[in-house]
């Protein structure tokens, strides 16, 4: 990794929100005509009632096996020991955890099957499609050529979207889309790689202008969606990217009072998450029938490092799985080429390896998500998205231009 520059967290305010909500504004229009026409020649029987679909976008904090099946870096595949050692799959899945990952639980929550990855040959896409991949970030540029960036997932999702079609028929594919939920889960790579370890990037771009070109771009993805039928979102927080034992390694004021966190990294992740609650709260006015479930996944990762005992761990810091300082050095596994420790037991631990949490943080985080009060999670929670009496119908997709709903 290159050697981060020193940024100060407070000079990382979030991009002008009404810039943003003016560009919300202008897209908002535009989709009116869009929806309508690929609404209004479909019908829905309230009485029908169906399952709730499950499609999954991101990187490797919700990649379940789609960097299996791409070329990539050793770094950005789990598809060898020790990941996946809980017994849960048997093996190596590709998830980068020793076990499971929160939408993993998540589906379980929600009476489904375990969502297949995109990737997969073969896959059966009418309850849900997982299209996240390691390394993944909102923007194009990051890790070019090594990930399945966000544009590419939405590409991917049209694809389904299609065979939907065609096995379903116009009707019933479009219920699907429209009571699916949509989980997203992406950025950090965005702003740990694509930023503070490209100094080409830091030179073009001040952070806060970053910051909104990857919201931009984010806020751009959940329309695309919407325009789609989606309506239905959850979304999981940038956590406290210096605290990670990868950036506490590679921070060069280790010895801080901090206690070895990267300020930078977590500036910028604080940044992103406050701008994306802004988002979120206008676009639920701006369109008609948009709900979401999101929390504060930075405080709630931060108390269980700083006080681990708490929560059932009794370590915050360091990695079960790695080397160097913090087991921070990202050498865990057979095809890093590289000598690493693993822990004798990864549920003690907040983190599996440099990078990424174990099992144990999913589960929480994904119980807190699932029905976590409205003082935790909010407006919605994820129990309250999947079933959710209140369905759309395509009356509501056709009536809801968007003009009539906008806040000014």
């Amino acid at each position: 990794m290159a050697s981060p520059i020193h940024l100060k967290a407070h000079r990382f305010p979030p991009p002008p929100l009404l810039l943003l909500l003016s560009l919300l504004v202008v897209a908002a229009a535009a989709l009116e005509s869009e929806a309508t026409a690929s609404t209004a020649s479909h019908q829905t029987d309230a009485a029908d009632t169906t399952d709730t679909a499950f499609f999954i976008f991101g990187d490797s904090t919700v990649d379940t096996g789609n960097n299996n099946y791409i070329k990539t870096i050793p770094e950005n595949r789990a598809d060898y020991k020790p990941y996946g050692q809980a017994s849960f799959f048997g093996g190596p899945t590709g998830r980068f955890s020793n076990g499971r990952v929160i939408v993993d639980f998540i589906a379980e929550y929600a009476n489904l099957p375990a969502i297949p990855p995109f990737m997969q040959p073969s896959a059966d896409y009418s309850r849900g499609v997982n299209f996240a991949s390691g390394g993944g970030g909102v923007l194009p540029e990051t890790n070019q050529e090594q990930a399945i960036d966000l544009p590419t997932q939405l590409k991917n999702f049209d694809k389904v979207r299609e065979k939907l079609f065609e096995k379903f028929g116009e009707m019933r594919a479009q219920e699907i889309v429209s009571e699916a939920v949509y989980f997203i889960s992406i950025g950090s790579n965005d702003y740990m790689g694509g930023y503070l370890g490209n100094p080409a990037t830091r030179q073009l771009h001040p952070p806060e202008e970053f910051v909104g070109m990857v919201i931009g771009n984010l806020t751009n993805a959940i329309q695309e969606l919407y325009k789609r039928g989606g309506r239905k979102f959850g979304f999981l927080s940038l956590g406290p990217l210096g605290c990670l034992p990868a950036l506490r390694a590679a921070n060069p004021n280790s010895n801080a009072g901090d206690g070895g966190c990267f300020e930078d990294a977590s500036g910028l992740a604080q940044a992103h998450n406050n701008a994306v609650n802004g988002i979120l709260l206008s676009l639920q006015h701006i369109f008609k029938g948009f709900k979401y479930s999101n929390s504060n996944f930075f405080e709630w990762l931060a108390q269980r490092m700083s006080n681990p005992s708490n929560y059932g761990f009794k370590d915050g810091v360091n990695a079960c799985c790695g080397s160097g300082p913090y087991s921070g050095v990202f050498t865990c596994g057979g095809k890093q080429e590289a000598e690493y420790k693993l822990c004798e037991n990864p549920e003690d631990h907040v983190w599996w390896d440099s990078f990424h949490p174990t099992e144990k943080i999913h589960e929480q985080f994904a119980k807190a998500l699932w029905d976590g009060p409205p003082s935790a999670v909010g407006p919605h929670n994820l129990q309250d998205l999947f079933f959710d009496k209140d369905k759309a119908t395509i009356a509501d997709l056709v009536d809801g231009t968007v003009e009539q709903d906008f806040m000014y």
